[in-house]
């Protein structure tokens, strides 16, 4: 038998550094707002090379030796990470295209993404035409195609197109009419970045299918040899998504199938999604690292078995190790079939480095296998770093390596004597299961805190029951059902059974908490405090980890001082949404836009964005009915029951079921921590007489005594000139311009009364209505006022204690996968000259 190996001098004094100093460098990589010349990058790793031969030559001084090492691991991990990004970036689309009809002909990618708008879907292009000139495209792109003529569901240009889609399948070969853009997505405090996610996916440009009447009609191209059997796995995927949807009428219990088996978490309910969320159970509706590393315990299991049963396998090659070779290749398989994704690749790699470690007989420290496993994954994806799974997942490991919670039960040392029964058994399992939940649930808690600003307090309650049923009865049923499909109907009934406890649980008062996201120094302090407070140590040693939990725990986001206001114009595309916020009062000026079904503007921006800052809002106004500025409505009076809700909407719209709204109507007066509000239109006359839902706009002025914000909404030059003769209050610090810019607002007269030093235009990207207009923008240039617009700027920040200046998130967040429009423009220009 071998005996175990433990790494060698140098290695084992200096391995975990030099593997922290790798991934240490890659993380300060990423937080480069501009890449520095390829030069540069290559310069440092040949810097390292050198110190590595050094390294390598230097045998008369170990610790010598070992600083050099360190220090090559720091330079090769910052050049490397530095050179990717260019080269990724080298293949970028060319500005000039933006906006223009390409004929492209490729292959669709991955498995088509549906909802009641139409189609999502990667694309490999093949050749890419405009008009008779062919042009260079990346490789691979992110389409829609969507299924009407939408009228803009967010009034960006994506939403363009007409024309109803047809069945795609993925790996077909279509030939289509195209209008793509770089990437671009929002940019908010505490906000999902959609264009890291596009980077990570290797995607480098989107746009939306050409399907109108007068566009050529996409076409289905044949294949042949290499071609036809393009993207196998995600046509086999494909095809049991929609044998699962077809198979199981309840949608619901379907699109959770559908998550466990193919990875397709598009296809569980929003509702299901938020029951998931504050029950702390998310993490298992989809293909984590948890139901890879059970899928591959077991398979490891199940070959280990199987090779026993053979005396020559054995002879010819051990069966521990094939058992471990057969639980990483069937992981493999089905971390692929998956979709592989970035849990499945970092699961996968982390078994696959664990494995072999173990196959080679030697024994290094936890840290060492620990940080082993970490460098391997960041080797592969260094922006994994940047994943809030990734966090969650090696901090959890790291957790339970440290405090020694997956110790072996048949270690005589944690029990009297060994278990005499099968009942004996179980009861223990049972117990080590549930010390191992709360451990890693104390644990993670400030980690879960600082990433989300949002914990689960039944979350080990949920988890206890739910990890063993999510891993062991229903994933197993769904995976099976691929070759019985009788098999879904099965883990349909389990998951309905799973999901009335966790509706009971959900119900309960302070199922879950939110508080202020706090900085990154208070988490790592809380994080501290969590470990030592579950770590194998005497009682006054564990209570010192309190004070550490204080810092995330008790975290107050900075507020405007008493007698000022701030105002926070998020980036929501096409649409309004202004957050508000006084010394101890809250509003929300409109609400952004639906994009879809199961996705508005609340949902994906403002409830988080709230949530983060920990406020409790009194007061939502919606200046009219129109849809990108009361699609994110429904989601914010969920969230925000005590709010009042103040509006010009119709007594038949939709929302007023959710919550029966006051009429904002001009005179209207109150005052918050010394800071006024006052609403300038519309008269009540107005709701008296027909009028489009522009004109109907509630108007608002804050006012603190020396600065003053006005809020218009949709309001046209009619209704300018109406409170212009009004004798209205209009002079103004910060303008939020009139209908995102368009010909019809921004009159000559009215902005000569508000003489705004600040206007902050809310409009899309690229979007369909070309707001703001070059002539309403030149209004603003005559006149010195600063424009500020959301493409550009992101979510704007002014503040009344500081009125000389906007925060833009885009800019002061900013990293070098971030979207520049202001450098695009230069570039472009340059090449038009």
């Amino acid at each position: 038998m071998q005996s175990p190996i433990t790494p060698r001098a140098p290695l084992a004094r200096w391995g975990f550094w030099i593997l922290l100093a790798w991934v240490s460098a890659t993380a300060l990589q990423l937080q480069q707002a501009q890449l520095f010349s390829p030069g540069v990058y290559a310069g440092m790793g040949i810097v390292g090379l050198l110190l590595l031969a050094m390294a390598i030559l230097w045998k008369q001084a170990p610790r010598g030796r070992g600083f050099a090492m360190i220090i090559t691991a720091a330079l090769l991990a910052f050049s490397a990470t530095g050179l990717r990004a260019h080269l990724f970036l080298s293949q970028a689309l060319d500005p000039n295209l933006q906006g223009r009809d390409m004929t492209v002909t490729g292959i669709v990618a991955s498995m088509v993404q549906r909802n009641e708008t139409g189609m999502r879907f990667q694309f490999d292009v093949e050749s890419a035409h405009d008009g008779d000139v062919e042009v260079k495209l990346p490789a691979k792109i992110y389409l829609s195609w969507y299924a009407q003529s939408l009228g803009s569901r967010d009034g960006t240009e994506d939403g363009d197109s007409a024309g109803r889609p047809l069945d795609l399948k993925a790996g077909a070969r279509w030939q289509m009419v195209v209008r793509l853009k770089v990437p671009h997505g929002g940019s908010n405090p505490h906000g999902f970045d959609y264009e890291l996610w596009l980077w990570e996916q290797g995607l480098q440009a989107t746009g939306y299918v050409r399907a109108g009447p007068k566009d050529p009609a996409p076409q289905q191209l044949a294949q042949s040899g290499l071609q036809a059997w393009a993207h196998p796995i995600e046509r086999a995927r494909q095809q049991v998504r929609d044998a699962i949807l077809a198979r199981v009428s309840d949608r619901k219990l379907a699109g959770v199938i559908a998550a466990l088996t193919v990875g397709d978490q598009n296809a569980i309910d929003r509702a299901d999604w938020d029951v998931f969320r504050a029950t702390g159970v998310a993490h298992l509706m989809s293909i984590s690292g948890l139901h890879i590393t059970m899928f591959a315990w077991g398979a490891a299991l199940l070959v280990g078995w199987l090779w026993r049963r053979s005396g020559r396998l054995c002879l010819a090659f051990p069966a521990p190790n094939a058992a471990v070779l057969g639980g990483v290749a069937l992981a493999l398989m089905y971390s692929l079939f998956s979709g592989w994704g970035l849990p499945a690749q970092r699961t996968v790699l982390m078994l696959g480095t664990v494995g072999l470690l173990r196959m080679s007989g030697r024994r290094w420290p936890w840290p060492q296998t620990w940080m082993l496993a970490c460098a391997v994954v960041v080797l592969a994806d260094p922006w994994a770093l940047l994943q809030a799974g990734f966090w969650l997942s090696f901090v959890a490991v790291g957790v339970l390596f440290a405090t020694d919670a997956g110790v072996s039960t048949s270690d005589p040392s944690d029990v009297d004597g060994p278990p005499t029964s099968w009942a004996a058994r179980v009861f223990k399992t049972l117990v080590a299961t549930f010390r191992e939940q709360w451990v890693i649930t104390v644990a993670l808690t400030p980690l879960t805190l600082l990433l989300f600003g949002q914990v689960s307090l039944v979350g080990l309650l949920a988890n206890v029951l739910a990890i063993p049923w999510v891993t062991l009865v229903v994933t197993p049923l769904a995976i099976l059902g691929t070759i019985i499909a009788p098999f879904w109907d099965m883990a349909a009934l389990a998951i309905q059974a799973l999901s009335v406890y966790l509706g009971w649980l959900n119900k309960l008062p302070f199922a879950s908490i939110s508080i202020a996201q706090a900085p990154v120094w208070a988490g790592v302090a809380g994080l501290a405090g969590g470990l030592l407070m579950v770590m194998r140590l005497p009682w006054f040693m564990r209570v010192q980890g309190i004070p550490l939990l204080l810092p995330v725990l008790l975290w107050q986001a900075p507020r405007p001082e008493l007698g000022h206001f701030e105002l926070l114009a998020a980036d929501i595309g096409q649409g309004n949404a202004v957050i508000v916020r006084t010394a101890n009062h809250a509003l929300v000026y409109d609400a952004g836009p639906r994009f879809s079904r199961e996705s508005d503007a609340g949902h994906r921006v403002l409830v988080p964005l709230l949530r983060a800052l920990d406020l409790r809002v009194n007061t939502i106004v919606l200046s009219h009915r129109d849809s990108d500025h009361t699609g994110g409505a429904q989601a914010i009076l969920e969230m925000q029951p005590q709010a009042q809700l103040l509006s010009s909407l119709e007594d038949e719209h939709v929302l007023q079921t959710v919550r029966k709204s006051t009429r904002c109507v001009a005179g209207q007066r109150w005052t918050w921590d010394g800071v006024e509000f006052e609403v300038l239109h519309p008269q009540s006359i107005d709701y008296d007489i027909p009028n489009k839902s522009n004109a109907m706009s509630c108007v608002l002025r804050i006012d603190n005594g020396t600065q003053v914000a006005l809020l218009t909404g949709d309001i046209e030059q009619l209704q300018e000139a109406s409170l212009v003769a009004s004798g209205a209050r209009l002079k103004a610090d910060v303008l939020l311009v009139p209908h995102h810019g368009s010909k019809t607002s921004s009159s000559a007269e009215f902005l000569n009364a508000v003489q705004p030093r600040f206007a902050l235009v809310q409009a899309g990207f690229r979007n369909r209505f070309s707001h703001p207009a070059p002539s309403v923008m030149a209004r603003y240039t005559e006149r010195a006022v600063q424009v500020v617009d959301s493409p550009t700027c992101g979510a704007a920040t002014w503040n009344s204690s500081t009125p000389d200046a906007v925060k833009c998130h885009r800019w002061d967040a900013r990293r070098y996968w971030n979207h520049d429009l202001k450098a695009q423009d230069l570039r472009v220009s340059a090449r038009a000259q």
